[in-house]
């Protein structure tokens, strides 16, 4: 198994490609990052995968086929933590490019896919927003691109864990199609922590620990995810968010939780009902 972590991936100017699409360890994901000061441009060719390119920081104008997307700037965030995300997705076959309006940080999220819905914009009040989990596993969740766009593959969108706090947990996988239980995705991590010179922990291991890694997460770091459970935790004083992209047979997310520690999800239920009393 190829290592699964990739450190300090933000380019200081221009793009990135920080997991090549489709090499091992994945099958469809690709994944890059650009930064582009103020009125720089950059230009894109989505070839044979769609692509949903995600406002980290800053802002910019986008265009598709020779076409503006939107009359205004596009993002307004100072950085992951500021608020919504905004985000374009782009079909597969589709040139065009990026200009910055303020100095700007894109996430390039990308699957192999033959079909897509055409270029569209997702503005910050189209994001889905909600709250997972209970005390110290409570995190927020926004989706993205999810069954909304008739995306060929791609689901995306952005964790948010408050400091001292675990997410994707019960530790769950997607590792097997066999619905209702369970889907078969892939999955990419990118991180980014609040303050940055803090850090969080990455576990992902299999059921028969065929594969059992642990890493130190920092900001900027990308974890890629071909199977297995995959919990995260935050250390104390520090917030961890994570941009995630998944695709594989069919866009349904249905993951299955370890059966070692399912039994959380009843304890969420449990403290809900009795509240902090």
């Amino acid at each position: 198994m190829a290592k699964l972590l990739v450190k300090s991936c933000m380019p200081e100017s221009g793009y990135r490609q920080v997991v090549p699409v489709a090499k091992a360890p994945l099958e469809v994901l690709g994944f890059g990052l650009a930064s582009l000061a103020a009125g720089k441009r950059w230009t894109f060719d989505t070839k044979k995968c769609e692509w949903t390119i995600v406002v980290l920081a800053g802002s910019v104008r986008a265009f598709a086929g020779g076409e503006q997307l939107t009359k205004a700037p596009l993002g307004s965030r100072a950085n992951v933590f500021g608020g919504k995300a905004a985000a374009v997705y782009l079909p597969p076959g589709c040139k065009g490019r990026i200009r910055a309006v303020r100095p700007a940080q894109l996430a390039v999220c990308q699957a192999l896919s033959e079909t897509g819905a055409g270029p569209t914009v997702i503005t910050p009040d189209q994001v889905r927003t909600k709250t997972v989990g209970v005390r110290n596993w409570e995190r927020q969740v926004h989706d993205i691109i999810d069954g909304r766009i008739a995306a060929g593959r791609l689901l995306v969108g952005e964790t948010f864990n408050k400091a001292g706090c675990w997410s994707s947990y019960p530790p769950h996988r997607h590792d097997e199609d066999r619905p209702p239980l369970e889907a078969d995705l892939e999955e990419v991590y990118f991180f980014q922590v609040n303050p940055p010179q803090g850090f969080g922990f990455q576990r992902v291991y299999t059921d028969d620990r065929s594969l059992d890694e642990s890493y130190a997460v920092e900001h900027g770091d990308v974890v890629m995810l071909p199977r297995g459970y995959h919990p995260v935790a935050a250390a104390p004083g520090y917030q961890v968010y994570y941009l995630w992209l998944m695709a594989g047979t069919g866009r349904t997310m249905c993951p299955f939780d370890d059966p070692q520690h399912a039994w959380i999800k009843g304890a969420e239920r449990v403290v809900r009902e009795v509240g902090d009393e």
